[in-house]
């Protein structure tokens, strides 16, 4: 069984598109979608552990060049 988790990304002004398209292309990633709100992208990640999450794709996302913030929901029921 895997974990999953939503990511909200805040982005500086005008990045959000090219945010997208990069996270799109890191493992653990299922979908990373341009929204308007409070976030710029929300992301659906997934991975074996909670620890792994966090060690391998939160630290990924978050040292993409134009992300300011990050947010990180935990999906309770698969």
């Amino acid at each position: 069984m895997t974990v999953q988790a939503y990511i909200l990304v805040q982005t500086e002004i005008g990045t959000s598109v090219n945010v997208v398209r990069t996270i799109m292309e890191m493992p653990g990633v299922l979908s990373a979608e341009d929204v308007t709100g409070p976030y710029d992208v929300i992301v659906r990640a997934e991975a074996e552990t909670m620890d792994a999450l966090g060690r391998d794709v939160l630290t990924s996302i978050q040292q993409v060049s134009g992300i300011t913030r990050t947010l990180t929901c935990p999906v309770v029921h698969l």
